[in-house]
């Protein structure tokens, strides 16, 4: 349970910290990541929250540029 705290400053972090345009994919990716952290190991969790938010937009932005790619044509 000690390890909620940080998972939920990290994720309110980012999702202030970042526009909108830009957290696309980011809370998901950062959600998942902190569990999967969690399971690695003691301290994991935010880094995994980290990677799982670049993660996810990466993958929102290489979706968004198939989906407009697909509207063109």
């Amino acid at each position: 349970m000690k390890h909620i705290a940080p998972i939920a400053l990290a994720l309110a972090a980012a999702s202030l910290a970042a526009a909108p345009a830009d957290a696309k994919g980011c809370l998901k990716g950062a959600a998942v990541g902190a569990v999967a952290g969690h399971f690695v190991g003691k301290g994991h969790a935010v880094m995994g929250a980290a990677v799982g938010c670049w993660v996810g937009h990466h993958r929102a932005k290489v979706a968004a540029k198939k989906a407009a790619a697909a509207r063109h044509h």
